[in-house]
């Protein structure tokens, strides 16, 4: 990857987490930890890879995005703003009784492709606008990220199955590799391990990569692309509160806001991540 694709990415990323902490902050709710965890591949994905238009957020040619751990909307519309689907003033009815940016990704935002929040159904959701690309003859691509902590969910397996039979080579799904939910580690709370042997078991071509890592995301992005017959999934392992020092690998930072204090820190460094990456 060239230095200054490098260096752009990594600055949209930093100001996307900077956006998102206040939005959970000034909201004084919020889900902060995995939305961290995976803005490098939001970034990448929609900075880099897909095939979107902000000003025609409804292009019946446009690749799909589904955002299957829908708590997660601070990392979407932050990402979104940033892209130009809507001015970043809007974050702020993020949560917001008289807003329209509720706590979890819906589809009446520019830009969201579907509506999430119950656990499993993203990545079905997926499935079949894959499945109506293939119907449709179209070149769209569809793309989702799940928690992995989500995928105990019995209607992630099930959509697993399908994908496969019907040869879902435009569908990339990418589990967010994190090793945190709500009530702990999730080898504790529900083991999924060895998750590739899983998901080829059950027809998928997969890929395993760090989440930080801009150029392998890239790269699994284009080997993706590049399978014919069998959809992809990528697990990227990945950091909860990415970028915030006291939120890092804390799992009690899946689903809490930053009081005045905490936020004055990791804004401060954020700023700091932000002015290294612009000096």
């Amino acid at each position: 990857m060239e230095k200054s694709k490098l260096q752009e990415l990594s600055i949209q990323a930093t100001k996307a987490r900077l956006l998102a902490v206040k939005m959970v902050h000034d909201a004084a709710s919020g889900h902060p930890g995995g939305s961290l965890s995976c803005m490098d591949i939001l970034t990448t994905l929609y900075f880099d890879v897909m095939h979107v238009d902000p000003n025609q957020p409804q292009d019946p040619d446009r690749d799909r995005f589904v955002m299957s751990k829908g708590h997660c909307s601070p990392a979407v519309y932050s990402v979104l703003a940033l892209r130009g689907f809507f001015p970043e003033e809007d974050l702020k009815m993020f949560r917001s009784i008289d807003g329209h940016m509720s706590g979890h990704v819906e589809m009446h935002v520019p830009g969201v492709d579907m509506s999430t929040g119950s656990l499993g159904q993203g990545i079905s959701a997926a499935v079949g606008m894959a499945l109506g690309g293939k119907y449709n003859k179209k070149s769209y691509r569809v793309y989702a990220i799940m928690g992995d902590g989500e995928i105990a969910e019995g209607q992630v397996w099930e959509a697993m199955l399908a994908a496969a039979k019907f040869k879902l080579d435009n569908l990339c799904a990418v589990v967010d590799v994190n090793g945190l939910q709500i009530d702990g580690k999730t080898e504790d709370v529900m083991p999924t391990e060895p998750l590739d042997q899983k998901f080829e078991a059950f027809g998928w071509h997969v890929i395993k990569i760090d989440g930080h890592d801009y150029e392998a995301i890239e790269n699994a992005f284009a080997e993706a692309e590049s399978i014919k017959g069998k959809p992809t999934m990528i697990l990227a392992k990945t950091i909860k509160g990415k970028g915030v020092s006291f939120m890092e690998n804390d799992a009690g930072w899946h689903g809490k806001a930053p009081n005045d204090e905490q936020y004055a820190q990791a804004k401060a460094e954020l700023e700091a991540r932000l002015q290294e990456l612009e000096g």
